[in-house]
This record gives structure tokens, C-alpha cells and sequence, in this order.
């Protein structure tokens, strides 16, 4: 495959040229695994690693290499490859990572679109489709929702569930299908294209990598069964991204128990345009849209305009992200002042530190 095959256009040409030096290749990331890399050019895939310097440098793990970057490498072998430098990304995505550390954690970069998977089964939940939606718009990737296992309801429940999410507000391009009878897999063959780069993203058992297989017409990815009640079993332990046949490329993605909202201002925003125009007519500039007088958005509610459901799941999800990146700032700034403190005692030619 050439590059272009792989995803490399004009924008990433355009950043390559200031940052590739001479001897060095260009290569996409297909396979991330505790710290191991696959990468991928025109003439292969190969083993990679990480020169010292790149993990010397890197400010966190979100500097390192993701699923789906670009590469700058050298190859030492014919099947090993010592990673220089990672290229800007062009769309990402990221959450805050699991646990108390304020810090991001990168899933995939330079995905074109992203599928958001929920089970109609037991995963079905509206307030966790829009923390996926907030994730997905910060990362300037196009979202489309895909509801999984439409054969466990009847048709008329389904048309419940798709009425619940249109009257919630969420706008967002929507395909049903069912990996056991087959419905929707056509219409979602449709969405894939030659060259552009797809991910998969939802709880664990939402038939993710089912799907992926029946796209491929083999079991390319380990499944398992669903239980006695319906519910599906976490199978995939990587991310990786796949080639189909048709050209497209797909990343798998292992099932997200947590999804903190870390640095999503603008993902919000996005998410909820309609509370966000709805906030241009507020009588404040700085209304937090909770007990203000003049607030349009409390009045858009009192009014029936607007889900009081819906506004909740928007204060939620800002507070949220507003606490963490506070929290992540401050902890950057005792970052940076600790390094600067660091170099002080080496200029000074002091031995230790107290």
C-alpha cells in the first residue's frame, strides 16, 4: 500500500515536510500493546520502538504514540524500526485516564469518523451516549451512532429507543443493525471509503469486534458468546487498526468502563449547540445557567423548549470537565515549576536536592 492508501493527505504532507529528516521514513501506527509498536508503510509492517529521546521528552503518555499517528522512523532492520518522532494529529481521541490522575490517555488519532456502539440489549443509555458525543466532537472527528442487537427487542422498542435519543436533542446520524440476522450491515458497508479511517468505540460487549468480523468475512478478532442474559462478554485486550477490503480502515477498541471528560470545553459546547445558542441570549455573559435572572436557557426549559433532561446531562458533563481541567492545569503549573527549580540546582553546580 502507498501512503495515501494509509490515510496520508496533503495536511499531513504539509507538517511532514517541517519535521522528517534525512534517512527517516514515514509510517502509520497500526497496533499498540503495552508499550510494543506495529507499524506500517508502503513496503510492509515491522516491529517499532522508542528512541530514548522521544520518552525523555514526552511531557506525558498522550506524547507518545497512539493507534492511528503518523511516525517519523528509522529502520535499523528489515522487520525493526526505532520511532523518532510523532507527527501532529489531525483529529483525536482521548479521555481523562481511569483512576484519581489527572491526565489524558490517548485512544486513536486521526480517525475520520467514530462510531459510537451501544447495545439495545442492556448497554442502552442516553447519558453515556453523550459523554462518547462530547469526546468524539472535541476530538474534530464526525459522529454516527450505531445500536446494536436489534434483534433482542422488538421493532417496536427500538423505534422507542431512537424517539428517546431525537427528543433528548441528539441530532447525530443513527444506524441500527444486528450482527446475528444481518440488518443494517449493508447500509453500514455503505458508510466505510478507501482511505479514510473508522473507529469503534463503546462498553465492552456491544458486538464491536462481531462486527468487524462480519465485515471481514472471517473471525479476524476473538469473540465470545453472549451470556444467558443477553449481555455481551469483553473480548478485545488492544487497539489496533485494521484494513478492510475495501480500503477502509478500522480501529477495534477495548470496551471503556470510564470515560472522564478532561480538556472538552469545546466538545461540550458542540455537543449541546442547542443549549449553547440558546446561552448567546443569556442577559449575562458569564451565566452558569443555574439561578440567574435573564437566563434564556432555564427560561427555553420553563418554557418546554428545551429537555429538563437534557440540561442536567449538559451541567453534568461541563462541571465535570471544567473541575478536571483545573485540576490538570494546576498540576501542570507545579510541573513546570519543579523542572524549573531542577534546572536552577544543576546551573548552580548543587549536588542534591532537599
Amino acid at each position: 500500500m502507498d501512503l495515501q492508501s494509509l490515510g496520508f493527505d496533503d495536511w499531513f504532507d504539509a507538517h511532514a515536510n517541517t519535521i522528517v529528516q534525512p534517512g527517516h521514513k514515514l509510517a502509520r501506527v497500526m497496533t499498540v500493546d503495552r508499550g510494543a509498536f506495529l507499524v506500517r508503510d508502503e513496503y510492509g509492517e515491522s516491529s517499532a520502538e522508542l528512541t530514548g529521546k522521544l520518552l525523555f521528552t514526552a511531557e506525558s503518555s498522550a506524547d507518545l504514540p497512539c493507534v492511528g499517528d503518523w511516525v517519523c522512523l528509522e529502520h535499523t532492520s528489515a522487520d525493526l524500526a526505532i520511532i523518532h518522532t510523532v507527527l501532529p494529529r489531525k483529529t483525536f481521541l482521548r479521555r481523562k485516564r481511569p483512576g484519581k490522575t489527572v491526565d489524558f490517555q490517548m485512544i486513536a488519532a486521526n480517525i475520520d469518523v467514530a462510531f459510537i456502539v451501544q447495545s439495545c440489549h442492556y448497554d442502552f443509555n442516553i447519558r453515556r451516549l453523550d459523554r462518547y458525543l462530547v469526546v468524539v466532537n472535541e476530538g474534530r472527528i464526525e459522529p454516527i451512532i450505531i445500536l446494536t442487537k436489534t434483534d433482542l427487542i422488538t421493532p417496536e422498542e427500538l423505534d422507542g429507543m431512537i424517539e428517546k435519543i431525537r427528543d433528548v436533542g441528539i441530532t447525530t446520524r443513527l444506524l441500527p443493525i444486528s450482527n446475528t440476522t444481518g440488518t443494517g450491515l449493508a447500509e453500514f458497508r455503505d458508510l466505510l471509503f478507501p482511505g479514510k479511517t473508522y473507529c469503534l468505540l463503546g462498553s465492552s460487549g456491544v458486538g464491536k469486534s462481531t462486527l468487524i468480523n462480519r465485515l471481514i468475512g472471517r473471525d479476524a478478532l476473538d469473540t465470545k458468546a453472549v451470556s444467558e442474559t443477553g449481555e455481551g462478554v469483553h473480548t478485545t485486550a488492544r487497539r489496533q487498526l485494521l484494513v478492510l477490503d475495501n480500503g477502509a480502515m478500522l480501529v477495534d477498541t477495548p470496551g471503556m468502563r470510564e470515560l472522564g471528560l478532561l480538556g472538552t470545553s469545546d466538545g461540550v459546547d458542540d455537543s449541546f449547540s442547542d443549549i449553547h445558542d440558546l446561552s448567546l441570549n443569556c442577559r449575562f455573559s458569564d451565566c452558569t445557567h443555574t439561578r440567574e435572572s435573564g437566563c434564556a436557557v432555564i427560561a427555553a426549559i420553563e418554557h418546554g423548549n428545551l429537555s429538563e433532561a437534557r440540561y442536567k446531562s449538559y451541567l453534568k458533563l461541563r462541571k465535570e470537565t471544567e473541575y478536571y481541567n483545573l485540576s490538570y492545569a494546576e498540576k501542570r503549573k507545579k510541573n513546570k515549576a519543579f523542572g524549573r527549580f531542577i534546572k536552577s540546582v544543576k546551573k548552580h553546580g548543587k549536588s542534591g536536592i532537599e
